[in-house]
């Protein structure tokens, strides 16, 4: 089993920037490729940004390509989503993953964070 706790979420005016990190316990000796996912009231999960275990593969999401940055640091479980020039489509709870295998599909995260609240203001 593996535990994912997001932290840094808040409330932030159109054009700004935060720092989310996803902190992993339990079983972090395995390689799991991380991921963070976004909701919006009333829409589906979405996937943001993916990284590979080594750090030598991402993926970002058109609507994040150029903003947003993910990073990981395995040796202190961490992986990290820096979020610049924020907009008001960019409010969502942000959740954090772990699968197996470099994925793009949701199935294939198999934890989950309990997400973080980012709130932009036009």
């Amino acid at each position: 089993q593996v535990q994912l706790v997001e932290s840094g979420g808040g409330l932030v005016q159109a054009g700004g920037s935060l720092r989310l990190s996803c902190v992993a316990s339990g079983r972090t000796s395995s390689r799991y490729a991380m991921a963070w996912f976004r909701q919006a009231p009333g829409k589906e999960r979405e996937l943001v940004t993916r990284i590979s275990w080594s750090a030598d593969r991402t993926y970002y999401a058109d609507s994040v390509k150029g903003r947003f940055g993910i990073s990981r640091d395995n040796a202190k479980n961490t992986v990290y989503l820096q979020m610049n020039s924020l907009k008001p489509e960019d409010t969502a709870v942000y959740y954090c993953a772990a699968a197996n295998t470099y994925s793009g599909s949701y199935s294939s995260y198999i934890y989950w964070g309990q997400g973080t609240q980012v709130t932009v203001s036009s």
